[in-house]
């Protein structure tokens, strides 16, 4: 489950919220809607949005200090 907000992005995962700032993943701020609702969950943990090239580990989500993230516009 996915909502999409001026702010951001919601991302619901296991029962689990992840709020990921367009400031801090760009990726998704002129995505069209139907490219960032289509996210699979790959291994349980790995987030794969195959029309935006965009992968996530859930790991990095939930503890972002121990993996910075680094994007290029």
């Amino acid at each position: 489950m996915a909502n999409i907000s001026a702010e951001g992005l919601l991302l619901v995962v296991n029962g689990r919220d992840y709020h990921l700032p367009h400031e801090q993943f760009p990726w998704f701020r002129q995505a069209p809607v139907e490219h960032v609702f289509n996210v699979q969950l790959l291994h349980g943990h790995h987030l794969h949005w195959p029309e935006l090239d965009v992968d996530l580990e859930l790991d990095g989500l939930e503890e972002s200090e121990k993996y910075p993230l680094v994007a290029s516009h």
